[in-house]
């Protein structure tokens, strides 16, 4: 059964900010060490490592409470781990180049050759380009393919596209609305040939977090 890992690896170093208004600065991510380990007649040298990550770091999952007026209660601890596992994913595909804009439910609804009925939805709106090989949001949902996509029962969505900072579709807010965990900054979802996968996403269990970096799969016979 073919397996493409549609997730980034962690980077060496990464640009963050400590609040919204805050400017950027550069971190290093992970920090290795080694420890000489005595065990009686026998030594040995651990390798331990030291993580300072953003919940943006790489390929990552929010949860609805990541924005705060749309919580419902549920975090990276408490969500449906089946609701994460091997999922039965409808798989759209565009090729959206470089600022064209709006993606509406009428196109998205072209892709499909009966009503859409899905737990979860993979979006390769960008053919074999990555979401960081055009400019940032130039292209993005419309609000009515938001709402088509949600109509259709979806609660996981991986997607190359999703929010317009120069047309604003409250894309998020609408999905987290929806009890929708989304799932970003995910690569090579070119490389899924068939229409429907298994769709795996399984962050670390961590409780109250509503946002963090999130190993994805998808499986096919």
């Amino acid at each position: 059964m073919p397996v493409v890992d549609l997730t980034l690896p962690l980077p060496a170093r990464e640009r963050r900010k400590e609040r919204f208004e805050d400017p950027w600065h550069e971190t290093e991510t992970v920090r290795t060490h080694a420890w000489d380990v005595p065990q009686g007649p026998y030594r040995y040298t651990a390798v331990v490592h030291e993580f300072d990550l953003s919940s943006m770091s790489a390929t990552y999952i929010d949860f609805p409470g990541h924005i705060a007026e749309h919580d419902d209660g549920r975090d990276a601890a408490t969500w449906p781990v089946e609701a994460l596992y091997r999922v039965d994913a409808t798989v759209l595909r565009l090729d959206r180049a470089d600022g064209s804009g709006a993606i509406h439910a009428d196109e998205l609804r072209a892709r499909v050759r009966e009503p859409l009925r899905a737990q979860a939805v993979v979006l390769n709106a960008l053919g074999a380009r990555r979401f960081d090989a055009i400019r940032e949001r130039s292209v993005y949902l419309a609000k009515d393919a938001v709402a088509w996509l949600v109509d259709a029962g979806m609660r996981l969505f991986v997607s190359d596209v999703y929010e317009s900072d120069t047309d604003p579709q409250n894309v998020f807010g609408d999905l987290f609305a929806a009890g929708v965990a989304t799932v970003c900054c995910a690569v090579d979802l070119h490389r899924l040939p068939a229409e429907r996968v298994r769709l795996t996403a399984l962050p670390l269990r961590a409780p109250e977090v509503k946002q963090l970096p999130c190993r994805v799969l998808a499986e096919w016979p």
